[in-house]
């Protein structure tokens, strides 16, 4: 059986983290780690998808739990959305070494498994956290500055991209056009979701 066939008889979000966890092309080159599938409400109109879990993404199983995911906690207050109002996923589902950033090869074996997450959810907005994230989904090498501001279609949703709460705590001046980039999404997701 194709992957692709394998994903399609996915019926639910259940079935595809089961897939996930058999599937060895997931794994980075760091062994030990667990699967970190997604978290959130499987009915979510707004997903979230970052790079890759962390130490403590890791430990838990769980994306964005660390600092990063503390920060995204508050972000998502400041527009109104608890964590569990959303879901969120990353690029990758096992942690890369060293926290380096996701391989194209990883990218590449990781994105199917993505994609149909995202079908199974099926949200109207999708917002990329970090570069890595957006350039994956949409296929495209560009800078952070210039994806920023747009939405893009993909897959029955709009695709936007702001910074990744971990550049944040490095280099606080870009809270601003964070803050700009979330009240855009929250204002879209009023709009098509009434």
């Amino acid at each position: 059986e194709s992957l692709e066939q394998q994903l399609h008889s996915c019926s639910s979000l259940d079935e595809l983290e089961l897939l996930c966890k058999e599937a060895e092309e997931l794994r980075t080159d760091l062994s030990g780690t667990n699967l970190v599938f997604g978290v959130g409400n499987p009915k979510a109109n707004l997903m979230l998808v970052g790079e890759a879990p962390g130490a403590e993404e890791d430990r838990q199983g769980e994306p964005f739990v660390g600092p990063a995911g503390q920060l995204l906690n508050k972000i998502l207050k400041a527009i109104h959305f608890e964590r569990d109002d959303v879901y969120i996923a990353n690029i990758l589902k096992h942690r890369p070494p060293g926290n380096r950033n996701p391989n194209a090869d990883e990218r590449l074996r990781s994105l199917p498994y993505l994609i149909r997450q995202i079908e199974l959810i099926s949200p109207n907005i999708i917002l990329c956290l970090g570069r890595v994230s957006a350039t994956t989904l949409l296929k495209k090498e560009d800078s952070l500055r210039n994806l920023r501001g747009s939405f893009y279609p993909f897959h029955g949703a709009e695709l936007t991209v702001t910074y990744h709460p971990a550049a944040l705590l490095r280099n606080p001046k870009w809270k601003r056009p964070t803050w700009e980039d979330v009240q855009m999404v929250r204002n879209r997701y009023d709009e098509l979701n009434g």
